[in-house]
């Protein structure tokens, strides 16, 4: 039977060995969640390093770049249907110069011409997807031995522009908060307006006021008042709500 190091080294031989990547292109996906108001993103950890970075991976010749990124965040979650925001594309000539995978293939014993197709310059397209982290069935791929969540504001060492691109990433995920949240099934089917502004807080990381939250949400028209939500206490009942287009 073969060890869990065997088998790593095997996997990683049939990564270099593919030949049908699209050469000098990858994506990088920042996935991110909360847990108890604190916003956190997805991060892998590197065989025999101390070294993290996002899920991601290299490009097949017959496959689009938005597949691409809905395979590796398969591979790296087991979540499908997510929805994914391409939002910027990080081609500095030299953001892979730290390449970790010579220090890798270094550890496993395998030996690759210099001019290898995993050591040259590669521009990568990020995608950012805001998800419910307790969905989350998450486990390492082949250059990976440990996958977990980090507080977007206390990140380990990271590889290669990873932080850069986490932080462009969660500015995305700002800017496009309203749609986000709406695609992101942080919340149940049917939801309070407080439930909802907690979100909203979470994702921008400062507080709102009720009453003007209130009107610009509703403004939108993107949701629908349903009954009120009788909890049992003596405090005044408030509505509950869900997005008009969830049935």
């Amino acid at each position: 039977m073969k060890t869990d190091d065997s088998k790593n080294k095997q996997s990683l031989q049939e990564l270099i060995d593919t030949k049908d990547f699209v050469e000098h292109i990858s994506v990088d996906c920042a996935i991110f969640g909360f847990d108890e108001g604190i916003m956190k993103v997805l991060l892998l950890k590197y065989h025999d390093l101390d070294l993290w970075s996002l899920p991601g991976g290299f490009v097949f010749n017959d496959e689009d770049l938005d597949d691409a990124a809905s395979r590796v965040l398969y591979e790296r979650t087991l979540l499908k249907d997510v929805f994914l925001s391409q939002f910027h594309t990080f081609g500095k000539i030299d953001r892979t110069e730290n390449n970790v995978h010579r220090i890798l293939l270094k550890n496993k014993a395998i030996e690759v011409s210099k001019d290898h197709w995993i050591f040259q310059r590669f521009i990568t397209v990020g995608y950012c997807s805001l998800i419910d982290f307790t969905l989350v069935d998450s486990f390492p791929g082949a250059l990976n031995e440990t996958i977990a969540w980090f507080e977007v504001n206390k990140l380990p060492k990271m590889a290669f522009d990873h932080e850069e691109i986490i932080q462009r990433g969660l500015e995305h995920i700002r800017k496009d908060i309203d749609t986000q949240i709406v695609a992101s099934k942080l919340l149940p089917e049917k939801f309070t307006m407080k439930e909802l502004q907690t979100v909203y807080e979470t994702v921008l990381g400062e507080e709102l006021r009720r009453n003007n939250f209130q009107r610009k949400i509703l403004a939108l028209n993107t949701l629908e008042r349903l009954e009120k939500f009788y909890d049992g206490s003596a405090n005044k009942a408030p509505y509950l709500y869900r997005f008009a287009d969830k049935k």
